[in-house]
C-alpha cells in the first residue's frame, strides 16, 4: 500500500502547474491560468432619452454616459440636455472625466464640464463620487467649480425594483446646491431645485428597455423667486415616454 502511496504522490509531483491550480479551484485541467488583471472594456448607456408632456410646450430630454477602462482606472464621458419642441436645446452640458476606484462601490472622478446652448456658457472643474450605496441605490454626486468662480453641486441617485423578470420600477431623486446666487442663470443660494420621478421600464432585452412614468420639477427658494420675476411657473409636472439602452 506504501508503494502504491508513493506511486501518486510522484505522479502528482509531476503535473504542470497549470494542472495543479486547475485541480485546485475545481476548474478543467485544460483551462488556461487566470490572468490577475482586468482588461480595458468599453460601456455606453443612454439612462433616460425621453419625450416628455406636460402643459405648454412639450419637451424632449437625454440624459447618457459611457466610459472605457479597467475596474481601477477608467475615463468618463457624461452627456445631458433638454429643450422643447418649439424652441429647441434650452441648456446642455458635457463631462469628460478621469475615474479611480477608491472602494469596491465607489468611484472618485474628476475632470471638467462643458456647458453649451443659449444660455450663458461656462466651463467647470469637477470633483465626483459615483457608486452603489448599500441596499443597491445608486449615487451619482459632484461639485462643480466654474471659471466665474461659483459653487455649485449635484446629487442624483435611484433604485431598481424588480417587478417581474422584464419589468422594473425606478423611482429617481435629483438635488442641486448653489454657495451662492447665480443671477444670469436663474440659481440661487442653498437648495436651488429639486426633480423626483417614477419610471417604469419592459425590458424587451436587458439591452433595451421602453419607458413610461412621471417626473415632478420644482425650483426652490432664490431660484423659484427669479423663475417667478421671468414670469415662470417655478414648478411642473410631466408624463414621460422615452427609451434606455446599453451596450
Amino acid at each position: 500500500m506504501r508503494a502504491l502511496y508513493s506511486v501518486v504522490l510522484t505522479c502528482l509531483s509531476t503535473l504542470p502547474a497549470s494542472a495543479q491550480d486547475a485541480r485546485q479551484t475545481g476548474a478543467p485541467a485544460d483551462w488556461p491560468l487566470p490572468i490577475h488583471d482586468t482588461p480595458a472594456m468599453l460601456f455606453l448607456q443612454a439612462d433616460r432619452v425621453e419625450y416628455r408632456v406636460m402643459d405648454g410646450d412639450d419637451a424632449y430630454l437625454w440624459d447618457m454616459q459611457g466610459w472605457f477602462g479597467s475596474d481601477r482606472h477608467k475615463f468618463w464621458t457624461k452627456m445631458e440636455g433638454e429643450g422643447t419642441i418649439e424652441d429647441g436645446v434650452d441648456d446642455a452640458e458635457l463631462q469628460a472625466l478621469y475615474s479611480r476606484m477608491i472602494t469596491p462601490f465607489f468611484d472618485l472622478q474628476m475632470g471638467v464640464r462643458q456647458d453649451v446652448g443659449p444660455g450663458p456658457s461656462r466651463s467647470y472643474a469637477v470633483l465626483g463620487l459615483q457608486g452603489l450605496m448599500p441596499y443597491w441605490f445608486e449615487l451619482d454626486g459632484a461639485l462643480f467649480f466654474s471659471d466665474k468662480g461659483d459653487l455649485t453641486a449635484r446629487v442624483e441617485t435611484e433604485y431598481e425594483l424588480m417587478l417581474t423578470q422584464r419589468l422594473v420600477a425606478q423611482p429617481r431623486i435629483e438635488l442641486n446646491f448653489a454657495v451662492q446666487d447665480i443671477g444670469e442663470s436663474g440659481i440661487g443660494a442653498g437648495l436651488s431645485s429639486a426633480e423626483v420621478g417614477l419610471r417604469l421600464r419592459y425590458e424587451v432585452r436587458r439591452q433595451f428597455a421602453p419607458y413610461i412614468g412621471i417626473s415632478w420639477e420644482r425650483l426652490v427658494g432664490d431660484s423659484a423667486d427669479f423663475a417667478r420675476a421671468r414670469g415662470s411657473d417655478p414648478g411642473e409636472t410631466s408624463v414621460v415616454f422615452g427609451l434606455r439602452f446599453w451596450f
